[in-house]
């Protein structure tokens, strides 16, 4: 039974499957994929196959994810999306316990609607301007707001580069921000850029508002600076899900062996070393326990459906991640012998 077509490189990619539950991919009269669906019990189907028109192969993915409504999927070529739409069959519908049918739904649509309300978007962003205002001061609230969006709008920027729709920004008081896609990601060099470039964004807003001091001699601007700074390092530590444990993770997950785990641990300890030299004790417990989540999730790596990162994205990404890492410690150096509490706060938290 045919369940979806579609067109690629002149010829049909037809989606069916038996009476046994065994879904068949095929392109033109070639069948380039197979999944035995019986024992499905996750929401998610992964089609893997390479095909090669005119002499030169190409490396697809067709992903589908199920849903009470239907099949949501997505056509990549490498880190393309050529094509993504929704389907329903009934067939592939994976019912929910009994027993947490009405949690779950409920649950679903609360979510939905947080992340499709913009008077929530309005009123999170109010709170949070509020309540930084009432620690701080109105002015230095709405330079540290500027910061933390320009930290979520980094991680928009990469969804959009990969083509994965947004639902946009949210402001949560106290905690910072979210950026809410509404697509899910194929590669793990997708993970690692969209993850990394929030700190990236961040790293550049920071500088600028030392820009501004070093012109206006504004401390408003050194604490917006300094604090920025603060938060992106937190987001840049190897746990999950910060932004920086998502980046160890893909690293350490696409290399294939136990040297390469132990070469991507040793990097953790080489910035453990770092954090304990001088004295950034804090940075030091959560990079140990950052070391210890990665290593006991590395037998699960194979069951992943995103494509692992090749031996270059892996040194890549390695030094893409220690130079912002770097580069937000610089910023916060830059102020130690000064004399303002706030500016020497974020050293004096990490030294504890």
């Amino acid at each position: 039974m045919q369940i979806l077509s579609i067109e690629l490189f002149g010829r049909q990619l037809v989606l069916s499957m038996d009476d046994n539950a065994i879904q068949q991919l095929s392109w033109g009269e070639h069948i380039v994929s197979q999944v035995d669906l019986k024992n499905l019990q996750s929401p998610e189907v992964v089609h893997r196959f390479e095909l090669a028109p005119e002499q030169q192969s190409f490396q697809f993915s067709l992903n589908m994810q199920l849903t009470n409504k239907g099949v949501n999927y997505q056509l990549w070529q490498d880190d393309t999306r050529l094509d993504s739409g929704q389907f329903f069959h009934q067939a592939l519908q994976v019912e929910p316990a009994k027993a947490n049918r009405n949690f779950w739904g409920l649950a679903a649509l609360g979510f939905k609607l947080f992340k499709s309300a913009k008077l929530i978007k309005v009123v999170l962003a109010g709170a949070s301007v509020a309540g930084y205002a009432w620690l701080f001061t109105i002015e230095f609230a709405l330079v540290l707001i500027a910061c933390l969006v320009a930290h979520e709008y980094g991680h928009v920027k990469a969804m959009q580069y990969f083509g994965i729709k947004t639902k946009g920004i949210y402001l949560v008081p106290f905690v910072g921000g979210l950026a809410v896609a509404d697509d899910k990601i194929n590669t793990r060099w997708q993970d690692v850029v969209i993850s990394i470039m929030g700190p990236c964004f961040g790293l550049i807003m920071s500088v600028l508002c030392l820009i501004l001091y070093a012109v206006t001699e504004q401390e408003l601007f050194a604490g917006a600076a300094v604090l920025g700074s603060l938060l992106n390092l937190f987001n840049l530590l190897p746990i999950l899900p910060l932004d920086g444990g998502h980046v160890i993770k893909s690293i350490s997950f696409s290399m294939r062996s136990w040297v390469g785990l132990s070469v991507c641990t040793a990097g953790i300890v080489l910035g453990g070393f770092i954090s304990y030299l001088f004295g950034l004790y804090l940075l030091l417990f959560f990079l140990v326990i950052g070391t210890i989540e990665i290593a006991t999730q590395w037998n699960q790596r194979h069951l992943s459906h995103l494509i692992p990162l090749d031996r270059y994205g892996q040194i890549f990404s390695s030094v893409w991640y220690v130079l912002v890492l770097s580069g937000h410690i610089a910023v916060m150096f830059a102020f130690a012998d000064s004399d303002s509490v706030i500016l020497t706060l974020p050293l004096q938290i990490l030294s504890q």
